[in-house]
């Protein structure tokens, strides 16, 4: 364990915590908070994340940062304490790490919120709770746009990728059961397809991926036929929607979708990133079996419905995916721990085109 302490005279602020902080979304989120004035601590065991996401937050002075990881109990009690509110991201992340090493993505996930619930002292509660779920929760289920009541339909247990689904799942029955048996104040957002700055090809995301290929000028490689959707959402838009969330007192006790709902591709997605970088790349279609396996079952469209966070919060910024692509490609070049924002404007409570 490692922690790494504010600078100077911090305010007597209650801190705020976020596990996972170091990573794509959670450094985001760091930024974000420390911008509204917060004392910020974060946990993270630098797994998937890299405290270089963290300069510009660490010149704040009030930010604190402990590597180590939500599966140690004691630290995570440690960490805890004291805190208004708790952002939970910590958690074992993409396709490759899910179908690679699926019994330690899922006892990593499933223990981190189970550790979070038994950390929390009964004296001195936080105010919110946030857990960051997925849009992976609905599984294969067909019943579009997806809304936060709609069944989840997983695959069968033979098939890894079903494992990260059920973890996230049971992290949310975890939540919304200690919101039930003792009113613990929790929101749970499932997230679709964040992107944008800091975030990395490593763990199989596919818009650095396909960013990184264009720029080294070697073939775009498309997963199945390239006709399967994502709504691909800027993670400057997430964060100001999860910001908003944790301060809504009728958001207590619920889920919601947060992210766009304009629907994308992934044989677009490649033109568009081979057009905007102006690459002289190719574009290869690679069948799932070739790359993660016989077993591998992928999802043909993921639209959420965001009719409950728009009652909520009104509009939401949804940044354009063109702008989205620019300011991950800038963030590229710059080396890839940045905070580039997008060129154009968000547009307030964009819907899909018709």
């Amino acid at each position: 364990m490692e922690a790494i302490s504010p600078r100077g005279d911090a305010t007597l602020k209650k801190p705020l915590l976020v596990t996972g902080g170091a990573g794509f979304i959670g450094s985001h989120l760091v930024d974000a908070l420390l911008d509204r004035g917060e004392n910020v601590r974060v946990l993270d065991d630098l797994s998937s994340g890299r405290l270089e996401n963290l300069a510009r937050a660490r010149q704040s002075g009030r930010l604190q940062v402990t590597v180590g990881s939500v599966c140690d109990l004691p630290l995570f009690r440690a960490q805890i304490e004291g805190c208004a509110r708790i952002y939970h991201l910590a958690a074992s992340v993409g396709v490759d790490m899910v179908t690679n090493r699926p019994s330690e993505s899922l006892r990593n996930n499933v223990e981190g919120v189970q550790n979070l619930f038994a950390a929390i002292s009964d004296s001195q509660p936080p105010e919110r709770v946030v857990l960051f779920s997925s849009s992976e929760v609905y599984g294969k289920s067909s019943q579009l746009p997806l809304r936060e009541e709609s069944d989840l339909v997983l695959g069968p247990s033979t098939v890894p990728r079903w494992s990260y689904a059920s973890g996230k799942v049971m992290g949310e029955f975890l939540a919304l059961g200690e919101y039930q048996r003792c009113g613990r104040p929790v929101t749970v957002v499932r997230c679709f397809n964040t992107c944008g700055p800091r975030q990395r090809a490593s763990y199989g995301m596919v818009v650095p991926r396909f960013l990184d290929q264009a720029l080294a000028g070697e073939p775009i490689t498309v997963y199945g036929d390239g006709t399967q959707t994502r709504c691909f959402s800027y993670v400057g838009d997430v964060v100001e929607g999860v910001v908003r969330l944790a301060e809504h007192p009728d958001a207590v006790g619920q889920v919601y979708n947060l992210g766009s709902d304009r629907e994308t591709s992934i044989l677009e997605l490649a033109q568009r990133v081979v057009a905007l970088t102006g690459s002289a790349s190719s574009i290869r279609l690679f069948p799932y079996a070739q790359v993660y396996g016989d077993s591998f079952q992928d999802v043909r469209r993921r639209v959420p419905d965001l009719g409950k966070i728009r009652r909520l919060l009104g509009d939401l910024p949804s940044t354009d995916l063109d702008a989205l692509l620019r300011a991950a490609l800038v963030d590229r070049r710059n080396g890839g721990h940045g905070s580039h924002r997008p060129e154009t404007p968000a547009i307030k409570g964009a819907r899909p085109a018709a």
